[in-house]
This record gives C-alpha cells, sequence and structure tokens, in this order.
C-alpha cells in the first residue's frame, strides 16, 4: 500500500489520558516524522500534532485508536500522494 504524508491534530481535554496516548505513539514510532505539543493552561487542554509517513490503513488506524480515548480527540489530513 502506497504511504502518504499527513499530519493527525490531537486535543487532549483528560490530562488522566496522556499515558495512553503516549504508548499508542510509541507503538506507532516508525511512522512518526515528528511530533510537536502545545500546553494551553488557559482553556486547561493540551495540543498536539503528529506527522506521519505512513499507509492509509495505519494512519487511520491510529487516529481511531487515538480518537477512542476519554477526553481525546483526533483528526487527520493527508497529502495527495
Amino acid at each position: 500500500m502506497e504511504e502518504r504524508v499527513s499530519i493527525i491534530g490531537i486535543i487532549v481535554e483528560n490530562i488522566a489520558s496522556t499515558d495512553k496516548l503516549n504508548a499508542l505513539l510509541h507503538e506507532y514510532g516508525q511512522y512518526i516524522i515528528g511530533r510537536m505539543g502545545i500546553p494551553y493552561p488557559k482553556k486547561e487542554l493540551n495540543i498536539i500534532s503528529i506527522a506521519l509517513d505512513a499507509p492509509m490503513d495505519i494512519i487511520n488506524t491510529l487516529s481511531g485508536k487515538i480518537g477512542q480515548l476519554d477526553g481525546i480527540s483526533s483528526k487527520v489530513v493527508c497529502s495527495k500522494a
């Protein structure tokens, strides 16, 4: 399957779920190009972006697993090729 470059945007509203999030990111680490996290204390949340180079099924699986974590939401943006 063809690999695509993508970004997963993540909003963390439940800090207690970050251990599970980090475990998932470690599990898929071979596909991660880079990661940026921004704490936003004013709204009591964290914003994380993950850049990936991976097959679409991996990207969708990771995003789905992230979205199932309590208090965490995610969205994906992919390159066309």
